[in-house]
Protein backbone atom coordinates (compact mmCIF):
# COMPACT_ATOMS: atom_id res chain seq x y z
CA UNK A 1 0.00 0.00 0.00
CA UNK A 2 1.34 3.43 -0.95
CA UNK A 3 2.43 5.53 1.97
CA UNK A 4 0.57 8.76 2.64
CA UNK A 5 2.18 11.98 1.50
CA UNK A 6 0.63 13.86 4.41
CA UNK A 7 0.30 13.52 8.17
CA UNK A 8 -3.01 12.57 9.72
CA UNK A 9 -4.30 14.51 12.75
CA UNK A 10 -2.67 12.21 15.30
CA UNK A 11 0.67 12.23 13.49
CA UNK A 12 0.59 15.99 13.08
CA UNK A 13 -0.10 16.60 16.76
CA UNK A 14 2.69 14.20 17.68
CA UNK A 15 5.18 16.07 15.48
CA UNK A 16 4.03 19.49 16.68
CA UNK A 17 4.40 18.45 20.32
CA UNK A 18 8.04 17.50 19.78
CA UNK A 19 9.11 21.04 18.86
CA UNK A 20 11.27 22.62 21.57
CA UNK A 21 10.56 26.18 20.47
CA UNK A 22 14.25 27.06 20.24
CA UNK A 23 14.87 30.78 20.68
CA UNK A 24 17.71 30.79 18.16
CA UNK A 25 15.54 29.05 15.54
CA UNK A 26 18.28 27.06 13.78
CA UNK A 27 15.64 25.54 11.48
CA UNK A 28 14.82 28.99 10.04
CA UNK A 29 18.49 29.83 9.53
CA UNK A 30 18.96 26.59 7.60
CA UNK A 31 16.14 27.26 5.14
CA UNK A 32 17.40 28.71 1.83
CA UNK A 33 14.43 31.08 1.70
CA UNK A 34 14.07 31.83 5.40
CA UNK A 35 10.85 29.99 6.22
CA UNK A 36 10.70 29.70 10.01
CA UNK A 37 9.42 26.26 11.10
CA UNK A 38 9.65 27.36 14.73
CA UNK A 39 7.11 30.11 14.05
CA UNK A 40 4.65 28.18 11.91
CA UNK A 41 4.78 25.25 14.33
CA UNK A 42 3.99 27.63 17.21
CA UNK A 43 0.96 28.93 15.29
CA UNK A 44 -0.23 25.40 14.51
CA UNK A 45 0.19 24.34 18.13
CA UNK A 46 -2.03 27.29 19.07
CA UNK A 47 -4.66 25.89 16.69
CA UNK A 48 -4.06 28.67 14.18
CA UNK A 49 -3.47 26.49 11.14
CA UNK A 50 -4.64 29.03 8.52
CA UNK A 51 -2.23 31.59 10.01
CA UNK A 52 0.52 28.97 9.98
CA UNK A 53 -0.11 28.26 6.29
CA UNK A 54 -0.05 31.99 5.46
CA UNK A 55 3.20 32.36 7.40
CA UNK A 56 4.77 29.65 5.24
CA UNK A 57 3.41 31.02 1.96
CA UNK A 58 4.63 34.52 2.75
CA UNK A 59 8.16 33.18 2.28
CA UNK A 60 7.63 30.23 -0.03
CA UNK A 61 5.03 30.45 -2.82
CA UNK A 62 5.72 26.78 -3.68
CA UNK A 63 5.25 25.58 -0.13
CA UNK A 64 3.12 22.57 -1.06
CA UNK A 65 5.71 21.34 -3.55
CA UNK A 66 8.70 21.95 -1.29
CA UNK A 67 6.96 20.33 1.66
CA UNK A 68 6.73 17.08 -0.28
CA UNK A 69 10.17 16.99 -1.89
CA UNK A 70 12.55 19.05 0.27
CA UNK A 71 15.61 16.99 1.26
CA UNK A 72 16.59 16.43 4.86
CA UNK A 73 19.79 18.51 4.60
CA UNK A 74 18.24 21.89 5.44
CA UNK A 75 15.76 22.48 8.30
CA UNK A 76 15.62 18.86 9.41
CA UNK A 77 19.38 18.58 9.65
CA UNK A 78 19.51 21.66 11.89
CA UNK A 79 16.58 20.62 14.11
CA UNK A 80 17.71 20.59 17.75
CA UNK A 81 15.44 17.67 18.40
CA UNK A 82 17.85 15.56 16.39
CA UNK A 83 20.34 15.83 19.25
CA UNK A 84 17.81 14.14 21.54
CA UNK A 85 16.16 11.48 19.42
CA UNK A 86 15.40 12.38 15.77
CA UNK A 87 14.47 15.56 13.90
CA UNK A 88 10.91 16.75 13.50
CA UNK A 89 9.53 15.96 10.06
CA UNK A 90 9.31 19.65 9.19
CA UNK A 91 8.74 19.29 5.42
CA UNK A 92 5.82 16.94 5.92
CA UNK A 93 4.35 19.25 8.56
CA UNK A 94 4.61 22.12 6.08
CA UNK A 95 3.03 20.09 3.28
CA UNK A 96 0.14 19.03 5.52
CA UNK A 97 -0.55 22.54 6.82
CA UNK A 98 -0.56 24.00 3.32
CA UNK A 99 -2.74 21.20 1.93
CA UNK A 100 -5.26 21.58 4.76
CA UNK A 101 -5.35 25.30 5.37
CA UNK A 102 -3.78 27.32 2.55
CA UNK A 103 -5.76 30.28 1.19
CA UNK A 104 -6.92 30.40 -2.42
CA UNK A 105 -4.61 33.30 -3.23
CA UNK A 106 -1.00 33.97 -2.33
CA UNK A 107 -1.71 37.68 -1.91
CA UNK A 108 -4.02 39.18 0.67
CA UNK A 109 -3.76 42.54 -1.09
CA UNK A 110 -1.66 43.37 -4.14
CA UNK A 111 0.24 46.64 -4.21
CA UNK A 112 -0.69 49.16 -6.90
CA UNK A 113 0.69 48.43 -10.37
CA UNK A 114 4.14 50.00 -10.57
CA UNK A 115 4.21 50.32 -14.36
CA UNK A 116 6.85 47.64 -14.89
CA UNK A 117 6.35 44.64 -17.16
CA UNK A 118 8.73 41.71 -16.74
CA UNK A 119 9.15 38.63 -18.91
CA UNK A 120 9.96 35.34 -17.19
CA UNK A 121 11.12 32.44 -19.35
CA UNK A 122 10.55 29.00 -17.90
CA UNK A 123 7.72 27.88 -15.61
CA UNK A 124 9.77 25.63 -13.35
CA UNK A 125 10.23 26.36 -9.63
CA UNK A 126 12.63 29.29 -10.21
CA UNK A 127 10.38 30.88 -12.82
CA UNK A 128 7.23 30.44 -10.77
CA UNK A 129 8.93 31.87 -7.67
CA UNK A 130 10.26 34.85 -9.64
CA UNK A 131 6.77 35.49 -11.00
CA UNK A 132 5.25 35.38 -7.53
CA UNK A 133 7.85 37.80 -6.14
CA UNK A 134 7.42 40.25 -9.03
CA UNK A 135 3.63 40.32 -8.78
CA UNK A 136 3.92 40.81 -5.04
CA UNK A 137 5.99 43.95 -5.75
CA UNK A 138 3.46 45.43 -8.15
CA UNK A 139 4.75 44.23 -11.54
CA UNK A 140 2.91 42.64 -14.41
CA UNK A 141 4.49 39.41 -15.61
CA UNK A 142 4.35 37.41 -18.81
CA UNK A 143 5.51 33.86 -18.15
CA UNK A 144 6.70 31.88 -21.18
CA UNK A 145 6.87 28.07 -21.06
CA UNK A 146 8.09 25.92 -23.95
CA UNK A 147 5.89 22.90 -23.22
CA UNK A 148 2.17 22.47 -22.56
CA UNK A 149 2.26 22.58 -18.76
CA UNK A 150 3.94 24.40 -15.90
CA UNK A 151 6.40 22.75 -13.53
CA UNK A 152 9.63 22.35 -15.48
CA UNK A 153 11.83 19.67 -13.91
CA UNK A 154 9.17 19.11 -11.25
CA UNK A 155 7.23 17.20 -13.90
CA UNK A 156 9.98 14.58 -13.96
CA UNK A 157 9.30 13.63 -10.34
CA UNK A 158 7.08 10.54 -10.06
CA UNK A 159 3.41 11.15 -9.27
CA UNK A 160 3.74 9.01 -6.14
CA UNK A 161 6.18 11.55 -4.68
CA UNK A 162 4.87 14.79 -6.16
CA UNK A 163 1.33 14.67 -7.58
CA UNK A 164 0.61 16.98 -10.50
CA UNK A 165 -2.31 18.34 -8.52
CA UNK A 166 0.05 19.82 -5.93
CA UNK A 167 1.98 21.68 -8.65
CA UNK A 168 -1.31 23.03 -10.02
CA UNK A 169 -2.49 24.09 -6.56
CA UNK A 170 0.69 26.04 -5.79
CA UNK A 171 0.53 27.72 -9.19
CA UNK A 172 -3.18 28.55 -8.84
CA UNK A 173 -2.44 30.56 -5.68
CA UNK A 174 0.21 32.55 -7.56
CA UNK A 175 -1.91 33.32 -10.61
CA UNK A 176 -5.08 34.18 -8.70
CA UNK A 177 -4.88 37.80 -9.89
CA UNK A 178 -5.02 39.70 -13.15
CA UNK A 179 -1.34 40.51 -13.49
CA UNK A 180 0.07 37.28 -14.92
CA UNK A 181 -0.11 36.22 -18.55
CA UNK A 182 0.89 32.58 -19.00
CA UNK A 183 2.00 31.55 -22.49
CA UNK A 184 2.38 27.79 -22.75
CA UNK A 185 3.95 26.04 -25.75
CA UNK A 186 5.92 29.22 -26.42
CA UNK A 187 9.67 28.67 -26.67
CA UNK A 188 11.84 31.77 -26.40
CA UNK A 189 15.40 31.64 -27.70
CA UNK A 190 16.09 35.34 -28.32
CA UNK A 191 15.98 36.93 -24.88
CA UNK A 192 16.99 40.40 -26.07
CA UNK A 193 14.09 40.46 -28.52
CA UNK A 194 11.72 40.61 -25.54
CA UNK A 195 13.37 43.82 -24.38
CA UNK A 196 12.67 45.31 -27.81
CA UNK A 197 9.03 44.29 -27.42
CA UNK A 198 8.70 46.57 -24.40
CA UNK A 199 9.53 44.39 -21.41
CA UNK A 200 11.54 46.24 -18.78
CA UNK A 201 13.53 43.15 -17.86
CA UNK A 202 13.82 39.45 -18.68
CA UNK A 203 14.33 36.67 -16.15
CA UNK A 204 15.60 33.40 -17.63
CA UNK A 205 14.75 30.26 -15.67
CA UNK A 206 14.99 27.51 -18.27
CA UNK A 207 16.69 24.89 -16.12
CA UNK A 208 19.69 22.78 -17.03
CA UNK A 209 18.61 21.25 -20.34
CA UNK A 210 21.76 19.36 -21.32
CA UNK A 211 22.01 15.82 -19.91
CA UNK A 212 25.55 15.20 -18.66
CA UNK A 213 27.23 12.68 -20.98
CA UNK A 214 28.82 9.46 -19.79
CA UNK A 215 31.60 9.74 -22.40
CA UNK A 216 31.81 5.99 -22.88
CA UNK A 217 31.64 3.68 -25.87
CA UNK A 218 28.06 2.76 -26.78
CA UNK A 219 26.52 5.65 -24.85
CA UNK A 220 23.90 6.10 -27.59
CA UNK A 221 22.37 2.81 -26.43
CA UNK A 222 21.46 4.37 -23.09
CA UNK A 223 18.35 6.48 -22.44
CA UNK A 224 18.63 10.00 -20.95
CA UNK A 225 16.76 10.37 -17.67
CA UNK A 226 14.54 13.21 -18.91
CA UNK A 227 13.28 11.17 -21.85
CA UNK A 228 12.54 8.30 -19.50
CA UNK A 229 10.80 10.26 -16.74
CA UNK A 230 8.74 12.29 -19.21
CA UNK A 231 7.19 9.10 -20.63
CA UNK A 232 8.13 6.01 -18.57
CA UNK A 233 5.25 3.99 -20.00
CA UNK A 234 6.86 4.37 -23.45
CA UNK A 235 10.00 2.60 -22.20
CA UNK A 236 8.37 0.02 -19.97
CA UNK A 237 10.69 -2.89 -19.25
CA UNK A 238 9.71 -6.12 -17.54
CA UNK A 239 13.20 -7.52 -17.16
CA UNK A 240 16.47 -6.03 -15.96
CA UNK A 241 17.06 -2.25 -15.78
CA UNK A 242 20.28 -0.36 -14.98
CA UNK A 243 20.35 3.23 -13.74
CA UNK A 244 23.69 5.04 -13.89
CA UNK A 245 23.84 7.71 -11.20
CA UNK A 246 23.31 8.17 -7.47
CA UNK A 247 21.29 11.36 -7.00
CA UNK A 248 17.61 12.23 -6.62
CA UNK A 249 16.86 11.87 -10.32
CA UNK A 250 18.58 8.50 -10.48
CA UNK A 251 16.52 7.35 -7.51
CA UNK A 252 13.35 8.55 -9.23
CA UNK A 253 14.33 6.59 -12.35
CA UNK A 254 14.98 3.44 -10.32
CA UNK A 255 11.71 3.64 -8.40
CA UNK A 256 9.77 4.45 -11.56
CA UNK A 257 11.26 1.43 -13.33
CA UNK A 258 10.18 -0.75 -10.42
CA UNK A 259 6.68 0.77 -10.51
CA UNK A 260 6.56 0.07 -14.25
CA UNK A 261 7.13 -3.62 -13.61
CA UNK A 262 10.88 -4.17 -13.96
CA UNK A 263 11.93 -7.47 -12.43
CA UNK A 264 15.34 -6.15 -11.34
CA UNK A 265 16.66 -2.60 -11.02
CA UNK A 266 20.31 -1.80 -10.29
CA UNK A 267 21.84 1.61 -9.59
CA UNK A 268 25.51 2.17 -10.37
CA UNK A 269 27.06 4.83 -8.15
CA UNK A 270 30.57 6.14 -8.73
CA UNK A 271 31.28 6.78 -5.07
CA UNK A 272 30.18 5.30 -1.74
CA UNK A 273 26.58 4.83 -0.69
CA UNK A 274 27.20 7.41 2.03
CA UNK A 275 28.12 9.93 -0.70
CA UNK A 276 24.81 9.57 -2.54
CA UNK A 277 22.95 12.88 -2.74
CA UNK A 278 19.62 11.53 -1.62
CA UNK A 279 17.70 11.75 1.63
CA UNK A 280 17.46 8.97 4.17
CA UNK A 281 13.80 8.52 3.21
CA UNK A 282 14.72 8.07 -0.46
CA UNK A 283 17.43 5.56 0.44
CA UNK A 284 14.98 3.55 2.52
CA UNK A 285 12.50 3.67 -0.36
CA UNK A 286 15.12 2.16 -2.66
CA UNK A 287 15.75 -0.64 -0.18
CA UNK A 288 12.02 -1.22 0.35
CA UNK A 289 11.56 -1.60 -3.41
CA UNK A 290 14.54 -3.99 -3.62
CA UNK A 291 16.66 -1.74 -5.80
CA UNK A 292 20.26 -2.97 -5.83
CA UNK A 293 22.82 -0.20 -5.25
CA UNK A 294 26.23 -0.98 -6.73
CA UNK A 295 28.56 1.49 -5.03
CA UNK A 296 32.06 2.53 -6.14
CA UNK A 297 31.19 1.34 -9.63
CA UNK A 298 31.35 3.21 -12.96
CA UNK A 299 30.33 2.28 -16.50
CA UNK A 300 32.93 2.00 -19.22
CA UNK A 301 31.04 0.52 -22.16
CA UNK A 302 27.54 -0.35 -23.40
CA UNK A 303 26.95 -2.89 -26.15
CA UNK A 304 24.03 -4.77 -27.63
CA UNK A 305 23.38 -8.25 -29.00
CA UNK A 306 20.41 -10.55 -29.56
CA UNK A 307 20.08 -11.09 -25.79
CA UNK A 308 19.80 -7.41 -24.94
CA UNK A 309 22.15 -4.76 -23.60
CA UNK A 310 25.47 -5.42 -21.92
CA UNK A 311 26.95 -2.95 -19.44
CA UNK A 312 30.68 -3.15 -18.78
CA UNK A 313 31.65 -1.62 -15.45
CA UNK A 314 34.74 -1.24 -13.27
CA UNK A 315 35.35 -0.70 -9.60
CA UNK A 316 36.60 2.62 -8.22
CA UNK A 317 39.00 3.39 -5.42
CA UNK A 318 39.68 6.62 -3.55
CA UNK A 319 43.29 7.68 -4.09
CA UNK A 320 45.13 10.97 -3.61
CA UNK A 321 41.93 12.84 -2.91
CA UNK A 322 39.91 11.60 -5.89
CA UNK A 323 38.07 8.57 -7.21
CA UNK A 324 39.94 6.50 -9.78
CA UNK A 325 39.30 3.30 -11.70
CA UNK A 326 40.77 0.23 -10.02
CA UNK A 327 42.93 -1.72 -12.49
CA UNK A 328 41.79 -5.12 -13.71
CA UNK A 329 38.27 -4.87 -12.28
CA UNK A 330 36.25 -4.64 -15.53
CA UNK A 331 33.15 -6.80 -15.52
CA UNK A 332 30.52 -7.46 -18.22
CA UNK A 333 26.93 -7.45 -16.96
CA UNK A 334 24.50 -8.87 -19.53
CA UNK A 335 20.80 -9.11 -20.37
CA UNK A 336 19.57 -5.58 -19.61
CA UNK A 337 16.35 -4.41 -21.23
CA UNK A 338 17.07 -0.77 -20.51
CA UNK A 339 20.00 1.36 -19.35
CA UNK A 340 19.21 4.87 -18.10
CA UNK A 341 21.84 7.57 -17.67
CA UNK A 342 21.05 9.88 -14.76
CA UNK A 343 24.34 11.48 -13.73
CA UNK A 344 22.97 15.02 -13.87
CA UNK A 345 22.48 17.85 -16.32
CA UNK A 346 24.11 21.18 -17.01
CA UNK A 347 23.02 24.57 -18.31
CA UNK A 348 23.73 26.05 -21.70
CA UNK A 349 26.06 29.05 -21.62
CA UNK A 350 24.41 32.39 -22.33
CA UNK A 351 25.49 35.99 -22.43
CA UNK A 352 24.01 38.01 -19.57
CA UNK A 353 23.45 41.75 -19.38
CA UNK A 354 21.93 44.12 -16.84
CA UNK A 355 18.35 43.56 -17.95
CA UNK A 356 18.59 39.80 -18.60
CA UNK A 357 18.91 37.91 -15.32
CA UNK A 358 19.49 34.16 -15.08
CA UNK A 359 18.32 32.08 -12.15
CA UNK A 360 17.69 28.54 -10.99
CA UNK A 361 19.46 25.57 -12.52
CA UNK A 362 20.46 27.44 -15.69
CA UNK A 363 22.64 29.65 -13.48
CA UNK A 364 23.63 27.45 -10.57
CA UNK A 365 23.52 23.96 -12.06
CA UNK A 366 21.18 21.29 -10.77
CA UNK A 367 19.95 22.09 -7.26
CA UNK A 368 16.91 21.41 -5.09
CA UNK A 369 13.47 22.94 -5.65
CA UNK A 370 13.77 25.17 -2.58
CA UNK A 371 17.13 26.49 -3.77
CA UNK A 372 15.57 27.19 -7.16
CA UNK A 373 12.81 29.15 -5.41
CA UNK A 374 15.43 31.19 -3.55
CA UNK A 375 17.26 31.88 -6.81
CA UNK A 376 14.06 32.96 -8.54
CA UNK A 377 13.19 35.32 -5.71
CA UNK A 378 16.65 36.86 -5.82
CA UNK A 379 16.41 37.31 -9.60
CA UNK A 380 13.11 39.14 -9.15
CA UNK A 381 14.70 41.58 -6.72
CA UNK A 382 17.64 42.16 -9.08
CA UNK A 383 15.26 42.78 -12.00
CA UNK A 384 13.29 45.31 -9.96
CA UNK A 385 16.42 47.11 -8.86
CA UNK A 386 17.88 47.18 -12.37
CA UNK A 387 14.72 48.57 -13.94
CA UNK A 388 14.50 51.20 -11.21
CA UNK A 389 18.06 52.30 -11.92
CA UNK A 390 17.36 52.34 -15.67
CA UNK A 391 14.44 54.70 -15.14
CA UNK A 392 16.44 56.96 -12.90
CA UNK A 393 19.15 57.15 -15.58
CA UNK A 394 16.56 58.24 -18.13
Amino acid sequence: MAKSLYLNKVQMQAELSRCLGCKLKPCAKACPIGVSPADFIALAKAQKEPEAARHILARNPLAGICGLICPDKFCQKSCTRGNIDFPINIPKLQATLVANAAPDSLYEKLPAYNGRQIAVIGAGPAGMAATAALVGQGCKVTLFEAVERIGGALNLIPEERLPQEVIRQDWSRIEANGRITLKLKTKVVDFKALLKQGFDSVIVAIGAPVVTPLNIEGEALSLPFDDYLNAPEKYKASGRVAVIGGGNVAADCALTAKAQGALSVEMFVRRRISDMRISKAEYLDLLAHQVDICAKTSPEKISKDKDGLTLTVHQNTFKDGKWEAEPNTSLELKHYDLIIKAVGSRPIEYEEDARIIFCGDCKNGTTTAVEAVASGQMAAMVALQNTLEERKAV
